[in-house]
């Protein structure tokens, strides 16, 4: 079982690093033009988190649905998830671009920072948002390919976008001097380069698994079952509870950006080194998610209980290893990373006080992590839903109230409210994780 977890998650893991790689080089190249560039790009960064993590469910959706069939031998019902899921992210995404306009509207109201740094994220919001299409299609295709069991192929295709995406910004930025522009269509091109290749490998896997289905000979037929009403519903009414979850997620990463710049422009650039570190050891961590979302749904499928729950005790073993991995090298080598990033003195001193957070996030996160992709491969969605709602409302809670605390007794410095929001951040982490522990039994073992 060890064997098939590691087949599944290192490609995964693989091809999740290369997101944050990406972020880090994004963040390297602007770090070196000035403090409102890292600011800029963290408020465009978060407004693309916000309008994209909202259709996650195109990728976590697809993929749990599409595991359980390939668990059940299911081939058609594999092809019928693979056109709705695309169909649908084509359709999000053409709406998107006509609202462009509204949602850089909408997105001024929610960040707050200098006007210039304000202007440069906007820069890059009108340049992105034309990858749409892209950047969804892939959700759907990559969702799909894990379902099947196979993370090599969104791994080459993960490898070679972002290597597209960092040369085109290297070039668009270091010799062009096109600005945070240049940063954003690197990330346009790279993500059709992506859709690209991807379409490639799927219209192979395509051909590989047709003689197993009924459609074969019609496409017409395939999206006329695949669009089918009662499909579709039973489609959204698991994606929508995953669509829910995903608002909450959304709306706690965009509240911290937006915390950290009404603090100061300082603290924003602060914290947006610092989530690096979040957004490392997560796409680490997702791997492993995503080898249970696979895992879990495929034995759901096969009702194999017995396989099951090892498969998820197993994935937590691994989980509590590299938390320990994790906070060891960040103990060692906070500051060192911190200097990867950028090289302004006022951001790395900055950051100094607010290192210790880094050596907790492993420890409140890893569950969190690993049970999402647990609960996503067995749809348990409403589960996943409701352990959101909560640890976002403790979220809220912790952070209002001890701000409201600090104001009260006079002690609101910049670095008690910074303190404060992260605080409230581990406490968002760690009572996912928990909630979601307490309904193992209940909303996956169950299904068996």
């Amino acid at each position: 079982m060890n064997k098939r977890i590691l087949g599944l998650a290192l490609p995964n893991i693989i091809t999740n690093i290369t997101v944050p790689l990406l972020g880090m080089v994004d963040m390297a190249i602007v770090g070196r033009l000035s403090t409102d560039h890292i600011g800029a790009i963290a408020i465009g960064t978060q407004i693309f988190n916000l309008i994209y993590w909202n259709f996650g469910f195109l990728r976590m959706g697809t993929s749990g649905f599409t595991a359980q069939a390939y668990g059940a031998n299911n081939f058609n019902e594999a092809m019928r998830i693979l056109v709705r899921a695309v169909t649908i992210a084509v359709a999000i995404a053409f709406a998107l671009i006509l609202l462009q306009w509204p949602l850089s509207r909408l997105s001024l109201l929610i960040f707050q920072s200098s006007p210039h740094v304000v202007q440069l994220a906007l820069a890059y919001f009108f340049v992105r948002i034309w990858a749409a299409p892209a950047t969804l299609g892939l959700y759907a295709i990559k969702g799909w390919f894990i379902g099947m069991q196979n993370s090599r192929l969104p791994m080459w295709i993960a490898i070679f976008l972002n290597c597209v995406n960092i040369v085109c910004s290297l070039v668009f930025v270091l010799v062009l001097h096109w600005d945070i522009r240049g940063v954003a269509l690197g990330t346009v091109i790279a993500q059709y380069s992506g859709l690209a290749v991807g379409l490639f490998f799927l219209a192979r896997e395509l051909r590989r698994i047709r003689h197993h289905t009924d459609y074969s000979h019609s496409f017409r037929t395939l999206l006329g079952d695949s669009l089918h009403w009662q499909e579709m519903k039973r489609f959204f009414k698991v994606n929508g509870d995953i669509f829910l979850r995903t608002v909450c997620l959304a709306t706690v990463f965009t509240f911290i950006t937006a915390a950290s710049g009404r603090i100061s422009p300082e603290i924003l650039a602060v914290d947006a080194l610092l989530m690096q570190f979040f957004t490392l050891f997560s796409y680490i961590m997702d791997g492993f998610a995503y080898a249970g979302e696979s895992l879990v749904g495929r034995y759901i499928g096969a009702r194999d209980r017995g396989s099951l729950r090892h498969a998820v005790r197993l994935l937590m073993m691994w989980g509590l290893i590299l938390t320990i991995v994790f906070t060891g090298l960040y103990a060692v080598g906070g500051d060192m990373f911190l200097r990867i990033f950028s090289d302004k003195p006022e951001v790395i001193s900055g950051a100094d006080p607010y290192l210790f957070w880094t050596l907790v996030i492993p420890v409140c996160g890893f569950a969190a992590f690993l049970f999402d992709g647990i609960f996503v491969g067995a749809t348990a969605s409403r589960t996943m839903r409701n352990s959101m709602f909560i640890a976002s409302i403790f979220f809220f809670a912790v952070y209002f109230g001890t701000k409201q605390i600090l104001v009260h007794n006079g002690q609101l410095s910049q670095q008690s409210w910074n303190n404060t929001l992260w605080a409230a951040f581990m406490v968002y982490l760690a009572l996912r994780g928990i909630l979601q522990a307490l309904y193992l039994k209940k909303s996956v073992y169950n299904k068996c």
